[in-house]
């Protein structure tokens, strides 16, 4: 009977580790999981041994405030398993916890895996030092993650993006409109300034100012925005009311997927959100903006290894999706942006979703069956 350690450390790793359990346990029926367990984990089977929330915590000072207990919690996971040794130790996300872990398990002879990057092919590319003769098998989201880590010594497989499992190219804009309320007969331009407090801070009044010259020029065109809960929505509507107080701008409650497939241009912050426009087969202008601290140190210290910041540039390896980084990050300058979209030649626009709808069928692999797949092959067959 196999054994396997198992953590994730928030909501989108749990689901992550949940599929993976589920795709381990078609092929080893009677497999035991353990570890920092969130409910769709614990749904498929994982015995909790501290509830997910434990490392749920965002922001430098609620780390700090947190630190004793979340070390408590490392050190007595290590001992537990450094006593009674798993077959295999896995690590979904969480890197600052997991990694550290998975280095003193690898030291008591425990083969570990890492499911998801984390970024340090983009920036602290130094952090893979501690990866090294750490780590077994790191399991990637992205093909060119793959090659970064071989050059440094560490086994790695692409296994696909999940994202890619779920979002359909290209879907129906009518029936997303019709699950909505939206109307049939516009142009619609999503707004998605973020899912946090921080970034919709950082970018919705230049946003919503951008939205209210374009509502000017182009009255054919319906603003839609999603706010993930009641609080944000609430801030959403003050920014607006201070910055674009005639913009017309229809807030739906979350759905910024749904939302994404009922538009036919997208402006957002980029992130993951960038990823799941170009799955859909949208045409985007994104932008991202840090506090200026952080913006200094990044190129100060020249910590940014990447020619783009958006994930479909990167993948493509040219610019795909205009990209607007801290102070280039005006009205103006989105306004424009946003035109050329909105006029994009047609051999261009063609061209573009052609890239787009390459990259996707690229990521979609059944990223769950293919990470237990690799992780079988490796541990178990071998």
């Amino acid at each position: 009977m196999k054994r396997i350690a198992i953590i994730a450390g928030e909501t989108s790793g749990d689901l992550l580790a949940a599929r993976l359990i589920l795709a381990l346990r078609q092929a080893y029926p009677d497999c035991q999981f353990e570890g920092i367990a969130g409910v769709e984990m614990l749904a498929a089977g994982c015995m909790g041994l501290f509830p997910l929330e434990k490392l749920s915590v965002m922001g430098l000072i609620e780390v700090l405030k947190h630190l004793p207990e979340l070390l408590s919690i490392r050190q007595q996971l290590f001992n537990r398993w450094k006593n009674n040794p798993p077959d295999l130790f896995i690590g979904v996300d969480a890197p600052d916890f997991n990694l550290p872990l998975a280095a003193k398990l690898h030291a008591a002879g425990i083969p570990t895996a890492h499911y998801v990057s984390p970024s340090v092919w983009a920036w602290r590319a130094k952090r893979v030092r501690k990866m090294q003769g750490n780590l077994d098998l790191m399991l990637t989201l992205f093909p060119f993650e793959v090659d970064f880590y071989h050059q440094h010594g560490i086994a790695a497989e692409f296994v696909g993006h999940p994202l890619a499992d779920e979002v359909d190219f290209d879907a129906s804009r009518e029936a997303a409109r019709a699950q909505l309320g939206l109307p049939q007969d516009k142009r619609i331009l999503a707004i998605l300034p973020g899912s946090r407090s921080g970034e919709i801070r950082h970018l919705a009044a230049d946003f919503f100012q951008a939205a209210a010259q374009l509502q000017q020029k182009y009255p054919d065109v319906v603003f839609v925005t999603p706010a993930v809960n009641a609080r944000l929505r609430l801030e959403l509507e003050s920014i607006r009311q201070q910055s674009a107080p005639d913009l017309v701008l229809t807030v739906l409650d979350g759905q910024s997927r749904t939302l994404m497939q009922a538009a036919d241009y997208i402006l957002l912050a980029s992130g993951t959100a960038v990823l799941e426009g170009m799955l859909a087969g949208r045409l985007m202008v994104a932008a991202y903006r840090v506090a200026p601290l952080t913006a200094w140190i990044l190129r100060t210290f020249k910590l940014l290894k990447v020619r783009f910041v958006t994930l479909p540039n990167n993948l493509a390896n040219e610019a795909l999706v205009p990209e607007f980084l801290q102070e280039q990050i005006t009205p103006a300058n989105l306004v424009q942006a946003v035109e050329q979209m909105f006029n994009l030649p047609p051999e261009r626009r063609r061209y573009i979703l052609q890239r787009f709808h390459e990259l996707h069928g690229q990521l979609r692999r059944n990223a769950s069956k293919s990470a237990a797949a690799a992780l079988i092959k490796r541990f178990f067959l071998s």
